[in-house]
């Protein structure tokens, strides 16, 4: 894909953070956008930041990723408003229970792993079709630098993340002769909303440093320039060196130096 002018670009999570700069860049490129995200006002916001004549054109659905039926009208409606999408960003994400592995529940890590694992599966699914009759297009899936390694007080969101990864990279095999790509996205410390719990905000303040607009210009780049991975933000490098360069006990005990601090007071079961 050598330019996204007029083409169709749909975004979920778009109500905020990284699926807010995407949609605001896209719209500079010219692009068509098909917007998502969970909180009605927050996607309205998004859209009425957006310049002419991506604001009047635009179409945007407020529902839950993991609800297969809303996501299946959802591709059903931006087909019949704007035509078969070209590319799919599957953005949309929430954070994980904050809590040591035995402290997480069932249903704790069930939720986590709805949004950002089959949420990320919907949107693949359902797209792919649209962009294999457009003849081309992208599927950009985010996963994160905790898809890349495992961090303490995030088993729940990891394995959300690492799921994004191995299901994202079998698909990159599996469209290697097609006129589709896709692409991997492992954000470092992006300064976006997601952490929302009392038990996260230390972590926020000590790790999501990097600009939103920053990383969705390097996404942009590497699909222009197919490269199919994007790791970057605060802490990425090194982060990914670490994932496969240090033995792994070495990495995770430089893991929990570096974290213990912002860990909220994790017990061991009694």
């Amino acid at each position: 894909m050598k330019t996204f002018k007029n083409k169709v670009v749909v975004i979920t999570g778009a109500g905020s953070g990284m699926g807010r700069a995407y949609a605001m860049a896209f719209a500079r490129l010219g692009a068509k956008l098909a917007l998502n995200d969970y909180d009605r006002e927050a996607l309205e916001q998004s859209v009425a930041l957006l310049p002419e004549p991506a604001r009047s054109d635009c179409f945007h659905q407020a529902f839950d990723v993991a609800d297969e039926t809303a996501f299946a009208a959802f591709a059903t409606a931006v087909k019949q408003s704007l035509g078969n999408a070209h590319v799919i960003i599957n953005n949309a994400g929430i954070e994980g229970a904050v809590k040591p592995t035995w402290a997480i529940s069932k249903s704790e890590i069930e939720r986590v792993m709805a949004v950002n694992f089959y949420g990320v599966v919907n949107g693949t699914r359902l797209f792919l079709p649209q962009l294999f009759a457009n003849g081309e297009g992208a599927v950009i899936n985010v996963s994160s630098v905790f898809g890349l390694i495992g961090t303490p007080s995030n088993s729940d969101y990891c394995a959300s993340k690492f799921a994004v990864r191995g299901y994202t990279e079998a698909l990159m095999v599996e469209l290697q002769d097609s006129p589709v790509d896709a692409y991997l996205v492992h954000p470092g410390g992006i300064a976006t909303n997601i952490v929302k719990k009392r038990e996260g905000q230390a972590f926020n303040r000590k790790f999501l440093t990097t600009a939103p607009e920053d990383i969705v210009e390097v996404v942009i780049r590497a699909v222009l320039g197919k490269r199919p991975r994007i790791v970057f933000g605060n802490q990425a490098f090194s982060i990914r060196l670490a994932s496969g360069l240090l033995p792994l006990k070495l990495r995770n005990w430089i893991l929990w130096r570096k974290m213990r601090d912002v860990l909220d007071g994790a017990h061991y079961p009694s």
